[in-house]
């Protein structure tokens, strides 16, 4: 199987430690006009939104978006079981998930565009971090309080929500707005990256992270173009960065989701 992801997309990481917890053998690939919008390309046959991850299966069938993929995996090599066997927790590892495949990621998001991308400069800038540093402080509250007292979000085990929630946290951490040392959520962070599936998958991620400053310029000059869709652009508008979206679609650095 092939895995069309980039290391640095939460959602291509969620889908990784996924397939790495369960030992599945896969070949990761980086698509060569990610970020492009091209419609032309093998690529863009497997999923007309030209987002990643896409798992193109044995067979050249191909899913695409994180959680159908992640549901394919439970199903296909149900052990060991990322999703409880409780209703109940099921549907709350889901939710769990969904925060943070919307607002969490916008957020992480936001402030990429800031630290790698320089969308912004100045006030704006200021005004920007500090939206980021509030959400991403809820975030976490909230992500706390779902955690509790337990090793996991699931409870005993790693599951479903540990994969969703990882690259989530990870990624806070590496801009400086990981969670307080000594809270349960720094704890479970620490516990998490003792694990072999996230621990290759974060390294993977740091690698093309150190990397960014160069690969920066070419976002900036339309040769690649950031994807604005749903809560990023509803992160970036309210958060007061009107004047950031458009200046990309006057630059043409930025993007809209298929079929436009």
């Amino acid at each position: 199987m092939i895995l069309y992801e980039h290391p640095l997309s939460s959602y291509a990481q969620k889908v990784k430690i996924a397939l790495r917890e369960k030992g599945v053998a896969f070949e990761r690939s980086l698509p060569a006009d990610f970020g492009t919008g091209r419609r032309d390309t093998p690529f863009a046959a497997t999923n007309p939104r030209t987002e990643v991850p896409v798992l193109v299966l044995d067979d050249q069938q191909a899913i695409f978006e994180s959680t159908v993929i992640l549901e394919y995996i439970e199903e296909r090599w149900p052990e060991p079981k990322l999703l409880p066997a409780d209703a109940l927790a099921r549907a709350e590892a889901r939710m769990t998930e969904e925060v943070c495949d919307t607002q969490y990621e916008a957020v992480n998001w936001g402030f990429g565009e800031l630290l790698w991308f320089r969308r912004a400069e100045g006030a704006l800038a200021e005004t920007l971090k500090a939206a980021a540093v509030r959400d991403t402080a809820r975030l976490q509250q909230w992500l706390t309080g779902r955690l509790g007292n337990a090793d996991w979000f699931g409870g005993e085990r790693f599951g479903w929500a540990d994969a969703a929630v990882a690259p989530m946290v990870n990624r806070s951490v590496y801009y400086g707005l990981g969670p307080e040392p000594g809270t349960p959520l720094n704890r479970w962070h620490a516990r998490l990256r003792q694990r072999a599936s996230v621990a290759e998958t974060f390294a993977e991620f740091d690698q093309a992270a150190s990397k960014m400053a160069a690969a920066a310029d070419l976002y900036r000059s339309g040769g690649r173009r950031r994807e604005y869709r749903d809560h990023r652009l509803e992160w970036m508008i309210r958060s007061g960065g009107i004047d950031v979206v458009l200046t990309g679609l006057q630059e043409d650095t930025i993007r809209f989701s298929w079929p436009g």
